[in-house]
């Protein structure tokens, strides 16, 4: 699976599984662009890459910002002059936790901005994009299995979450006729900084609160969800569109 001479941005891409999947575009031979909001830890993912041999770049964005969303799309050409895959993975736990009642408007604004504005807009000019070039491409949106159900204490998260995936649905319907195939990775357990947070805030540390949940008996690897979301990109999933991929090791296989 070989993606020399293609150009891929990874949004959301300086840590957890949108890092791990700008290392898999690299090492498939992409051009890959990260960004993300924080400059320190893009600065970081951007050392990783290079370090690895891969031709990228990082680009600061705060991706719930329409303006700086459009110059993020804007310089990706500038600089490689195409844009041939996407992966949208900015998410964010931090803000909109509480019981539903609770909740202030300022916190749902807040957690939607960041977790669902942010995909919207990235695919309102990744899309545009790839149309103006007409030579087709592919998208993936992660999500994660909260959008499946509920998640208590965190429903504007999986309210969001679900959104993504009728996101992708809604555009691959769209965009098939241009040949750009729009898809969603539903993503379980992996060992990340958002699911670190989350053991540690509901399960005091204890992992097994997760993969007692999880039929193949343990927390996935970054990379294991990386490698489907490139995947999704590739030539080797050419007839798949409108999917949401749920890669959680079984979690939620009872309920499916």
């Amino acid at each position: 699976m070989t993606m020399q001479g293609k150009v891929a941005l990874v949004a959301g891409g300086s840590s957890g599984i949108g890092l791990a999947t700008a290392h898999a575009f690299a090492r498939r031979g992409a051009s890959v662009v990260i960004a993300a909001r924080n400059v320190q830890r893009g600065a970081a993912a951007l050392f990783a890459l290079r370090a690895a041999g891969a031709e990228a770049e990082f680009m600061q964005t705060d991706l719930s910002v329409h303006d700086e969303v459009v110059v993020l799309v804007r310089n990706v050409v500038e600089r490689y002059s195409r844009l041939d895959f996407a992966v949208n993975s900015a998410a964010t736990d931090e803000v909109g936790l509480g019981l539903t009642a609770d909740l202030s408007e300022a916190d749902y604004d807040r957690a939607m901005a960041l977790n669902l504005k942010s995909t919207w807009l990235c695919m309102k000019y990744e899309l545009q994009q790839m149309i103006a070039q007409g030579e087709g491409g592919a998208i993936v949106n992660i999500s994660s299995v909260n959008g499946l159900g509920g998640c208590p204490g965190a429903g504007t998260y999986a309210a969001a979450k679900a959104a993504v995936i009728a996101f992708a649905k809604s555009a691959a319907i769209e965009y098939a006729a241009r040949r750009i195939r729009v898809n969603a990775l539903v993503a379980g357990a992996y060992d990340t900084p958002l699911l670190r947070r989350a053991i540690e805030q509901y399960a005091k540390g204890d992992t097994s609160a997760y993969t007692t949940r999880i039929p193949l008996g343990r927390i996935g690897r970054p990379e294991e969800a990386a490698e489907s979301a490139v995947w999704l990109c590739s030539d080797e999933s050419s007839y798949v569109t409108g999917n949401a991929l749920i890669v959680d090791g079984g979690m939620t296989s009872w309920a499916r």
